[in-house]
């Protein structure tokens, strides 16, 4: 695990989601893992999410709503200017439509449409649709 904390969360939804499951279970948990899932709340892919004791190791309750096809992490977060963001996400979501790029910048964890609203740049975390 160590390294792969947000991809293997977000593996266990995608997971879940085929499954069809009402809630995932998410363990060990991170700021950054909330963070993501806050933004997921926000475009409306999961009801919501719960943290149980953040004080040691953590877990997260997060309620499915059956939208999510695909959810992953970039390993490497790579870098990425605020003017190339829309290309980026052109090539990595499957429609203009669907999904969305999260990328962490100096004004906190933000989707790639909220980045280019702020004319922001950042790193890449991972994406949803």
């Amino acid at each position: 695990m160590g390294r792969r904390i947000l991809n293997d969360a977000l593996r266990t939804i995608v997971n879940a989601e085929k499954r069809g499951f009402a809630s995932a279970q998410l363990q060990p948990i991170s700021n950054v893992m909330a963070n993501f899932l806050q933004i997921m709340k926000y475009r409306g892919y999961i009801k919501g999410f719960e943290v149980d004791d953040p004080h040691r190791v953590g877990k997260i309750t997060v309620q499915l709503l059956g939208r999510i096809n695909d959810c992953r992490a970039i390993s490497y977060r790579q870098d990425i200017k605020a003017q190339n963001i829309e290309n980026y996400a052109k090539s990595t979501l499957p429609t203009r439509q669907w999904g969305y790029v999260v990328i962490t910048t100096p004004n906190g964890v933000l989707d790639h449409e909220e980045a280019i609203r702020q004319k922001v740049g950042g790193q890449v975390l991972g994406y949803f649709y």
